[in-house]
This record gives C-alpha cells, sequence and structure tokens, in this order.
C-alpha cells in the first residue's frame, strides 16, 4: 500500500519515523509530510519526509515578526499548506491508499478541509492526547473544532485504554477507534549491571512543558529528608516550550539545587542521560501515552510516575516503578526517598523494565498491525464502490 502520513509541525518526529519505518519493513511505501526539519530535530532524514508544510511560517522573515503576528501567519500558512497537500496527494502520481493524520494543529479550520482528503482515501488519526494539548491553556484556539475533525475520520487510533474511554465518552463509536501500543524509541542498552549505589539522579527529560508538573518534581525534591538529599539528584532536560524563570525561582526559594538544561539531546547521547544510577521522574498533571516511557522503557530505567494514563496502565507498581497520585508533591517526595533508601527496590524495577521491554512489540510488528487496519478500510471502501 501507499501511505501518507501527516504531521504538519513534526510534533511527534521519532513516533513519526519509526511508524514509517515499520511500515516499510511490510513492504509498504510511506511518505511523512511536514515542515522542514531543523537542526534542533537531530539531523537529516530519508527521502520519506516531504517538507511541505509551513514554508512561509519557517523563513527567516517570518522568525523576526512579533510573537502574535508570527502565530497569525502560521495560521494563513497552515491553510495553504493543506490546500497544497490535497494537491499533492491528488496527483496520480503520489495518490495514497490511506492517508493517516498524526496531529491537526489548527482543528477549527482542518475541520472543514477533511473531506477533501477523505475524497481521495480512508483517513485516519492517531490521537495521542484524547485531552487535546493535554488541556494547555495556551491551546485553546488549537483545541476549537476537533470534536467535529474526529467524527471526519474512519479509524481512531488510541494508545490507552484511558484515550479509549475518553473519545467514547465524547461521543465517538467505539467500532470507530483501535488500539495501537505505542513502540520503544530507543535500542536497548548493553547494561552488564544496574549500578544503583551512590547519588541516585531523578530525571525528568523530554520537552519542557507545563502538564509535565515539573513544579511538582523540584518540590518533591525540596521535601526529602537533608540527609536523603544528599545522596540525590534532579536533573530536568529537553526543548522548553514554557517559561523556566518560575521553575528556576522555585529551586531557589525552596534551597535546593536543580539542574536545568534547555537543550536537545541527539540520539548518540541517550544512553548516557538514561544511564546507570538513573530514575525516569513523570510527575505529569495529564497524560495518555507518553515517548518518553517508551523510552525509559527500552533503556531499562526504574520510573517514578503519577498513576495516569499510559503510566498506570503499562507499568506494575513495585514490580518496572513506583506509581503516586497526581498533583500530589508530599507522595512524590515520599516515593523518591523509599528509592533513595532502599537501593534494591531501584535494581529490582529496573530488572522488571528490562523484562517490560523485552516483551513489548516492535515496530515491524506494530507497522503490521496498522497496515491490516489500513487493508480493512480499503476493503470496506471496495465493497462501497462495488455496491
Amino acid at each position: 500500500m501507499r501511505v501518507a502520513l501527516v504531521d504538519p509541525s513534526l510534533f511527534t518526529l521519532p513516533y513519526d519515523l519509526a511508524l514509517a519505518a515499520g511500515l516499510r519493513a511490510g513492504g509498504h511505501q510511506a511518505t511523512l509530510y511536514g515542515r522542514r526539519p531543523r537542526p534542533a530535530d537531530g539531523g537529516t532524514y530519508e527521502t520519506g519526509l516531504v517538507a511541505s508544510f509551513y514554508p512561509i511560517a519557517e523563513s527567516r522573515l517570518a522568525a523576526a515578526l512579533p510573537a502574535p503576528l508570527r502565530l497569525g501567519v502560521k495560521g494563513v500558512d497552515h491553510l495553504l499548506s493543506m490546500a497544497r497537500l490535497r494537491r499533492i496527494l491528488q496527483a496520480r502520481a503520489h495518490r495514497p491508499d490511506i492517508i493517516h493524520f498524526q496531529w491537526l494543529p489548527l482543528p477549527l479550520a482542518d475541520q472543514r478541509l477533511l473531506g477533501a482528503f477523505r475524497a481521495i482515501a480512508p483517513l485516519v488519526l492517531t490521537v495521542h492526547d484524547t485531552n487535546p494539548f493535554n488541556g494547555s491553556p495556551t491551546s485553546r484556539v488549537q483545541r476549537l473544532g476537533m470534536s467535529g475533525c474526529l467524527a471526519a475520520f474512519d479509524r481512531l487510533i488510541v494508545h490507552t485504554e484511558q484515550g479509549r474511554g475518553r473519545l467514547i465518552a465524547q461521543g465517538v463509536p467505539e467500532s470507530r477507534i483501535a488500539a495501537m501500543p505505542h513502540g520503544p524509541l530507543a535500542a536497548p542498552p548493553e547494561l552488564a549491571e544496574d549500578r544503583m549505589d551512590g547519588v541516585l539522579t531523578f530525571l525528568c527529560f523530554g520537552k519542557i512543558k507545563p502538564y509535565k508538573g515539573l513544579d511538582l518534581a523540584i518540590e518533591a525534591f525540596a521535601r526529602l529528608p537533608t540527609a536523603l538529599r544528599r545522596s540525590a539528584r534532579l536533573r530536568i532536560v529537553g526543548q522548553p516550550y514554557m517559561d523556566l524563570a518560575p521553575l528556576r525561582q522555585l529551586a531557589t526559594e525552596r534551597g535546593v539545587d536543580v539542574a536545568i538544561e534547555p537543550r536537545f539531546v541527539p540520539d548518540a547521547e541517550l544512553p548516557h542521560i538514561f544511564g546507570a544510577g538513573v530514575v525516569a521522574l513523570f510527575s505529569y498533571r495529564e497524560i495518555e501515552a507518553s515517548g518518553v516511557l517508551s523510552l525509559a522503557v527500552s533503556l531499562g530505567r526504574p520510573v517514578v510516575a503519577t498513576r495516569i494514563g499510559g503510566f498506570a496502565e503499562s507499568l506494575r507498581d513495585g514490580e518496572q516503578a513506583l506509581l503516586v497520585p497526581p498533583d500530589d508533591a508530599g507522595a512524590l517526595a515520599a516515593t523518591m526517598s523509599r528509592l533513595l533508601a532502599d537501593r534494591n527496590l531501584a535494581r529490582r524495577c529496573a530488572t522488571g523494565m528490562r523484562a517490560l521491554a523485552a516483551g513489548q512489540p516492535g515496530w515491524e510488528e506494530i507497522g503490521r498491525r496498522t497496515a491490516a487496519l489500513y487493508a480493512r478500510l480499503r476493503a470496506r471502501d471496495a465493497k462501497r464502490c462495488a455496491a
């Protein structure tokens, strides 16, 4: 089959590329359509990525505009880019059998355009966040029209049962929802042992955004008993999508030293970032599925996480992770203290995480399952045409 994968802003580029590779492993032709990759995206990509989105908004001229005007330009450019993509996919040389969207950056406008794409091929959407944009208050305009968009798709893919339940609560028929696992995003390292002696690093990794509760992580770290905190480190690493000043101010006010590193981390550095003595910390207030969790699983790191979404569904408390109630800095501090005081527990969780990683489907299997879903939609369309 010929598959068009669409992620206009490349919000989930590692996931997109992994899914495309899984589909290609099954003999399918998968092409990703999005914006031009930036240096912070990690380098260049194969010809399977077509940079058809945002040529105006991504230009140097647009980058020099004030933020409100820049957003307006991007909104107009989004409409132009969607129209451009429709023309590309209508052409015989590029016409796909399936159009699989990963994100709809501007649902209020996108819902008016999806019918034209549906005239080309069946539509699939991976709903990475059933609470659009994880409830970010800065994304109110982007969330408008999302329910209308969902109705335009033949199938909606979710990664969790929480996601399925939320879509059903929003009025989506269960028959239009398909569950698909989130595959690994890093190759498992060769670990001779899990060294959990000495200083433990609690690592908050990935895009720095408000819903990730990094203020809770800092507050919990500050509440650790002084003797235990001497053997701990809190490290926040990732590209910022929010103002970091309040986090730094909180750390100063609470009298704790927190390493905040606002930067892109290349893939080659991941095994070091998630190396020996590291506990992946997820103090999230909201989540569906987490690509960073997939990294932690792949790299065999023990986890401390809030009991929500994919964390609650995929991790067993006390076996691979320690789970805590959301938005509870006290419970988070108590759990971090427990790991610091019991290093054997940290080792057992790391061992359990490696066992979990070994049992999860890889991208070739996910590609096979996704292609089977595509095939059912094509067969249904063929029956309708015949009728």
